[in-house]
């Protein structure tokens, strides 16, 4: 089971109790407003923190927390200026592994971080199933009949039909708006599509889903010497 939250703030300890009782196995936070003096706070038991920051400004930032007994590999990016973090989970012998990416794309963000965001996007989707989640701020959208308003969405937009990316979220994720999207590039990758409950005040919604595919687990191993 996989979520995205928003806007974490000061809300860990909520965020702890509420992967305690769902027992998610990968938590993606939208909009963190973490700085370094979050960073002895942060940390989940049993769970793997990835975050990038926002940089030069407060603010935004991007994290997720996946599971300690889950191999993971860190999809090294140089491009600083996107807040976006890839992160490959291993699959088992023979299966291919699932990179889930988590993005956060500010209103108005300028035309070259797109394009870097975009170059990002196409190396990733073309190396195996992938599973993309975030606030791209893109309300103008309407994803039933695939029409946009504006020219920076309209760039968005072609960027999803190049790579054959499937937008899951079908509901309001912010008041009447599509802010929060899900996007998979295969058919029965994800399902379980859930939107609803919110984190503290936080106004966007959480969106629950299943990633279905075969997952290593890592397995720790001791030995007693039997005497």
């Amino acid at each position: 089971m996989y979520t995205i939250a928003r806007s974490m703030g000061n809300k860990k300890e909520e965020l702890e109790i509420i992967v305690q009782q769902q027992s998610y196995d990968v938590v993606n936070i939208t909009e963190m407003w973490w700085d370094d003096s979050h960073s002895w706070s942060t940390m989940l038991d049993g769970y793997k923190l990835f975050r990038r920051d926002r940089k030069g400004r407060r603010g935004g930032g991007v994290a997720l927390y996946i599971r300690e007994t889950f191999g993971t590999i860190t999809i090294e990016t140089s491009d600083e200026e996107v807040e976006c973090l890839w992160v490959k989970i291993k699959g088992k012998a023979n299966k291919a592994d699932i990179p889930p990416g988590v993005c956060c794309h500010p209103p108005n963000q300028e035309e070259e971080v797109d394009n870097l965001f975009y170059t990002q996007l196409e190396n990733v989707s073309g190396l195996s199933p992938l599973v993309l989640v975030s606030d791209f701020n893109l309300p103008d959208i309407c994803w039933e009949l695939n029409t946009v308003e504006k020219r920076q969405s309209r760039k968005f937009l072609e960027c999803v039909e190049d790579n054959f990316l499937l937008q899951l979220v079908g509901e309001p994720t912010r008041g009447g708006t599509r802010l929060d999207l899900l996007f998979a590039n295969r058919e029965g990758l994800v399902g379980d599509v859930v939107v609803g409950d919110r984190l503290g005040h936080v106004d966007h919604e959480i969106i629950e889903f299943s990633i279905f595919g075969d997952i290593r687990r890592n397995i720790n191993r001791t030995f007693i010497l039997d005497f």
